[in-house]
């Protein structure tokens, strides 16, 4: 990237999407028969990279493509079929499979494969790994991460590849050290079993899910699998007792059984105490400085150009505002000079909706609140030592202040400091109980601090606890932990990010947009969870969600549907339920899809658009794999504008949504994506459209991420996976906030 760095007066933006220049691969194609898996592809795919000497192999759909160096000949039919069996010799999963070997003939290059070839050079390639900091064992350290990526240019699409710059946390030792030194050692299942771990090998990370055995019992088959020379040297001195592990990557339910000395422990918020560590310093190690960053761009960019070369392609200058002005874009008004409107046609910008809310009142009142006389009745549960007299009276005030009378009706404090685990969870339960026989329109919970990281232990936070039981009765909730409130001087604060949110919990719609968005009718978030059955094979159980928004922005209502499906085909039926003809026929929609349309979901959609006589404008919305965009000033990359966006080609686009202070960090992109098979619209619109529906979020001050149709989309998808959804599947509250 420093390549770009040229002329910075001349720069204003650029990013790290790096288009690639191919000159006379050494390359040739294969096939095996019969034909295998995306999965096995790949895995066969990493093997052969890893036996062949400056060569690389990567699988695309249904051909093998092997690329070899400039000054290598490329592995012919003899030494590929050699190479083949010793792979299936070392790897159970292809032992026994049959495989015809098929060269192609005139294979045709296209962008992405030579996309894919990039990648797979710089998977090859030893990259410096700067250490941020280092503490018993615990180290923060620095680390390039790239995958593929296209872009048009002149009207057709070149092969590119994103060069991006993160931090990584990782325990400087292998599994088998930390399990050797650790105090539990004698138990291993106790803290071994549910660890995040990471392959040192290929840095891949899995979960152990089981202990299998040691290593006198599993010894000579660890060996024989170990590919690199220190896994083999530390599997040769492990004592026999040594426990073996089981793991699993991702999603896929196969467990594979590992040494530790192949392993590495990761360490996260859950784990650090672990390594007696604290992860919110960790987490501070992490963020990089714009020089930094600067400079160890210019330094994996160096080191990737001359890898590269030597395969015959040849890394460009990042996409930047200067070559390519036109790729940039930001809205034709700034997004903070958006208009919002309130109560009483009051309008201001996103960064006056407490004076908006001061002056007019909410935008819209909800049926049960219309009565201005109507008494909002709060309960509060507080569950640690911090004294709340102070904070409800400011609440209160605050609510009278947008127009809402208010009273709390209830002061429910329990003490379970003394109480054990389970002890505690029924005796908050029982208050919660006594809660619901009062009518409540809302119940303030004030958490003790050490709920923050206990979502995932087996029994689980107060937090999600106490929302569960409310949530299931139709009351709302806001939770507040005791350490907020340390400060009286910071009550005034916290209120200016609940209250909103509280109104909006409640069903009122505390301000929309001004202007009406002229793209569709209707904008829905769609979002659909699915889940593995552990007793069913081959059927998994899918949790949709549609969230329907107006034209100005407004909600109007969300639906929840379950269903058991077989496969990724989300059946017409279910579609069918969450986009009724009574409020769509006839209309222009834009769905946004949080990830990919999987499977035929969008095929789906199109036929569901056509039978009602609507047009379906199908967004896909992506949070992660999608490249920084930067301003440039004085030589250095510093935080991109907020509304700045990357145009790949017509139906795809990177979007900077959010403003972030430069002591946390950059801000990170979303990428969005006009599936094909939708109505089609323009990109731009597209971005304009979703940058305005972020200024919608009544839960906080600050912009989210994602448009407010998608927004907390995946929190919603985790509490409904785990059994925690309202009594109701249709409604008019945002219990998300």
């Amino acid at each position: 990237m420093s390549v770009a760095i040229v002329s910075p007066q001349m720069y204003k933006s650029l990013s790290e999407v790096f288009p690639l220049t191919a000159s006379q691969l050494n390359f040739m194609c294969f096939r095996l028969t019969p034909e295998i898996e995306k999965k096995d592809g790949n895995r066969l795919s990493y093997h052969f990279s890893l036996k062949l000497p400056e060569t690389v192999v990567i699988w695309h759909q249904p051909y093998f493509w092997v690329l070899a160096s400039s000054n290598r000949q490329i592995p012919n039919k003899d030494e590929l079929q050699e190479t083949l069996i010793r792979i299936q010799n070392e790897v159970d999963d292809f032992k026994e499979r049959l495989f015809g070997f098929q060269s192609v003939r005139h294979p045709q290059l296209t962008p992405f494969i030579i996309s894919l070839f990039a990648v797979q050079v710089l998977k090859k390639t030893k990259f410096d790994y700067p250490i941020a900091s280092s503490n018993n064992g615990v180290i923060v350290r620095r680390e390039p991460d790239f995958w593929t990526e296209s872009i048009e240019l002149q009207d057709s699409l070149h092969p590119a590849l994103t060069l991006t710059v993160s931090s990584s946390i990782v325990f400087r030792d292998n599994l088998a050290e930390f399990y050797e030194k650790h105090h539990q050692r004698e138990k291993p299942e106790q803290f071994l079993i549910g660890l995040k771990v990471q392959e040192i090998e290929r840095g891949n990370n899995a979960i152990i899910v089981g202990l299998v055995g040691t290593i006198g019992e599993h010894r000579d088959q660890l060996l024989e699998k170990a590919t690199g020379s220190t896994s083999k040297q530390a599997l040769r001195e492990a004592p026999d007792n040594q426990p073996v592990v089981a793991i699993q990557f991702g999603k896929d339910t196969k467990q594979f059984h590992y040494a530790m000395a192949a392993l590495r422990p990761c360490v996260t918020s859950e784990t650090a105490n672990q390594f007696e560590v604290e992860y919110g310093k960790l987490l501070k190690a992490t963020k990089i400085s714009h020089q930094e960053r600067t400079n160890l761009l210019a330094s994996y960019k160096k080191t990737a150009q001359e890898s590269l070369a030597a395969y015959g392609i040849r890394l460009e200058l990042s996409i930047n505002s200067r070559d390519y002005p036109s790729f940039f874009w930001q809205p034709p008004v700034k997004i903070e000079d958006t208009k919002l409107l309130f109560g009483n046609g009051i309008t201001g910008k996103r960064t006056e909706v407490l004076k908006g809310l001061a002056i007019g009142g909410v935008y819209r009142r909800h049926e049960k609140f219309q009565d201005k006389s109507k008494v909002i009745q709060i309960a509060a549960l507080k569950l640690c030592d911090v004294t709340v007299s102070l904070f409800l009276k400011q609440l209160t005030q605050r609510l009278a202040k947008y127009g809402f009378r208010s009273e709390i009706i209830t002061k429910k404090p329990l003490s379970i400091k003394n109480l054990a685990t389970a002890e505690a969870r029924a005796a908050v339960e029982k208050a919660v109980n006594e809660l619901v026989e009062i009518p409540h329109d809302i119940v303030l919970a004030f958490l003790p601090e050490s709920d923050r990281h206990t979502d995932d232990t087996d029994e689980g936070s107060f937090y999600h606890q106490i929302y569960s039981l409310l949530l299931r009765r139709q009351i709302a909730s806001q939770i507040i932990y005791e350490d907020t409130l340390s400060n009286s001087g910071n009550y005034q604060y916290i209120l200016n990010q609940v209250i909103p949110g509280i109104l909006a919990k409640l069903g009122n719609l505390p301000f929309i947009l001004a202007e009406s968005l002229d793209i569709a009718d209707h904008f829905i978030g769609l979002d659909i969870s699915r889940i593995s059955k552990k007793t069913q094979v081959g059927t998994r159980n899918a949790c949709a969600s549609v969230r329907l928004y107006g034209r100005q922005g407004e909600f109007i209502r969300y639906r929840l549907e379950d269903d058991l499906i077989d496969g990724e085909a989300i059946p017409p039926k279910l579609l069918e339920r969450l986009l009724p003809a009574t409020e769509l026929a006839n209309k222009t929609i834009l769905i946004y899809r949080d990830g990919s349309f999987v499977g035929k979901e969008a095929d789906y959609l199109v036929e569901r658009a056509k039978a009602i006589d609507a047009k379906f404008i199908l967004v896909e919305c992506k949070k992660s794999g999608v490249p920084r965009l930067y301003n440039l000033e004085q030589k250095t990359v510093i935080a991109p504008s907020q509304g700045l966006a990357l145009r790949l080609s017509s139906r795809e686009a990177i979007l900077v949504t959010t403003k972030v202070p430069d002591k946390v960090g950059l801000a990170r992109p979303i990428r969005l994506t006009i599936h094909e098979k939708g109505h089609q619209v323009s990109i731009e619109s597209v971005l304009d459209t979703t940058l305005k529906l972020t200024l919608l979020h009544h839960g906080a001050l600050k912009e989210p991420r994602l448009p407010m149709p998608l927004y907390g989309s995946d929190r919603m998808a985790y509490l409904r996976l785990q059994g925690i959804r309202p009594s109701v599947m249709e409604g008019d509250r945002q219990f998300w906030l």
